[in-house]
């Protein structure tokens, strides 16, 4: 049976990067493979057998000593500890391919030097444009911005894109600059699979050959959810809540069209979003916090979830999670949310930072007849149920494997292969 060493970070559902690279591994479990995993330890992490081999913790929230801080930069820059330690994985299990997902900060890059270097194909998934914009979200001061193509990575120091602070603004350019110098994404990754068109076509702006990325879409399993159909009467959005999400606009625009806004999550723009919509009077309630079956209930009640995103958003899980319920979406035209609405049949599309346009789109849904919009809720589970389903997802990936040697019923790959 074929082995695959899956890479990431974290090894619990931290977040969209997680989910994909847990729900990957059980799909290939699934198909007969045998799973191997490399991450970082971590109290919160799900049960592993593979845990041994896992990195010490790196957890940057954590108040830890001068010398310890020390130490943690070095590491997120080139950390020897998990070069060694996948090594020592790939020689006890010796894995035919390895699909890595977010490793910078705390595996790091060297990983996949290291993968390489055991004679093993690398596949990189591009959760974010982190590899072309060092701050990882190519967003700053309230708008879109790409100041760093053309290899102009001190604009991340110029502008103080962590966090306004210099001193970490600094430790992630000469992150960007030495993972650059060694060739640590470009020299190591036989392809890079984006989950949307947008992304792809933005490593190829700036200037990465086209060979070099595969198209490979998110996946839901729609069985594993309940849909309901009966359009609600509130709108929906649920995610964090940072600045590059257009909540501010969505609040605004919510105000206008005097409909009903429900907002689930938490994050730096929670209290001034709660301000805004008192002082517009708007209809907002915030939901805080909500995961599992709370949160699904939440949508299945909604008339449709909004995405008014304002930043480069890649292939957004909340829209198939979404469908997957039975619930339509409205979305910004804005990096990979376009790919993934059909205007029209499972939602609507409105300009991006245009409050106007998403209130005409919100009063629009509203004064639709609740059968139009169950019908577009029944198209959009048909749609992830099909061009988003899990086995549709192992096909995609299996043919790109198969392209580094791996033959049915065999564990043959080409060293030669690379892009």
């Amino acid at each position: 049976m074929p082995t695959l060493l899956t890479i990431n970070n974290y090894h619990y559902r931290r977040g969209g990067a997680e989910v994909v690279y847990l729900e990957e591994a059980a799909l290939f479990e699934q198909h007969g493979w045998n799973v191997v995993a490399l991450s970082m330890s971590h109290a919160s992490n799900l049960p592993s057998r593979w845990a041994p081999f896992f990195v010490d913790e790196i957890e940057y929230l954590n108040k830890y000593s001068w010398p310890r801080v020390a130490v943690n930069a070095g590491k997120s820059i080139f950390s020897f500890e998990a070069a060694a330690k996948v090594k020592a994985l790939i020689r006890k299990t010796h894995p035919d391919i390895a699909h890595a997902h977010n490793v910078y900060h705390h595996l790091s890059p060297s990983v996949l030097r290291a993968v390489k270097q055991e004679g093993i194909p690398v596949f990189l998934t591009l959760h974010d444009v982190k590899i072309l914009c060092p701050a990882k979200t190519m967003w700053r001061e309230g708008q879109a911005c790409e100041d760093c193509k053309g290899g102009r990575i001190y604009n991340v120091v110029r502008h103080r894109c962590m966090k306004g602070s210099l001193a970490l603004s600094s430790l992630i350019f000469t992150e960007t600059a030495v993972h650059r110098l060694l060739g640590l994404y470009k020299n190591t990754v036989d392809k890079f699979i984006s989950p949307s068109l947008f992304v792809m076509q933005k490593f190829i702006e700036w200037g990465w050959p086209q060979d070099r990325f595969v198209h490979v879409p998110n996946f839901v399993d729609a069985t594993a959810y309940e849909p309901n159909y009966a359009a609600g009467q509130a709108f929906l959005y649920f995610g964090r809540l940072s600045g590059e999400k257009g909540l501010t606009t969505l609040v605004k625009a919510a105000a206008i069209a005097r409909v009903s806004l429900w907002i689930v999550g938490t994050g730096p723009e929670e209290e001034a979003l709660k301000m805004l919509a008192d002082s517009l009077q708007a209809n907002v309630t915030f939901y805080g916090y909500k995961t599992g079956g709370a949160l699904w209930d939440l949508v299945r009640a909604a008339r449709a979830v909004v995405l008014p995103s304002e930043g480069y958003e890649n292939a957004p899980l909340s829209i198939l999670e979404a469908y997957a319920l039975g619930k339509p979406a409205i979305g910004a035209r804005i990096g990979g949310i376009p790919e993934l609405i059909h205007e029209g049949v499972t939602g609507r599309l409105f300009e991006s930072k245009n409050t106007q346009d998403l209130a005409e789109a919100l009063v629009a849904v509203a004064h639709m007849a609740d059968s139009d919009v169950e019908g577009w809720g029944r198209q959009a589970q048909n749609v992830v149920a099909t061009e988003y389903s899990p086995r549709e997802h192992f096909e995609r990936l299996l043919r790109v494997y198969k392209l580094y040697g791996l033959t049915p019923g065999r564990q043959q790959f080409s060293a030669s292969s690379s892009s």
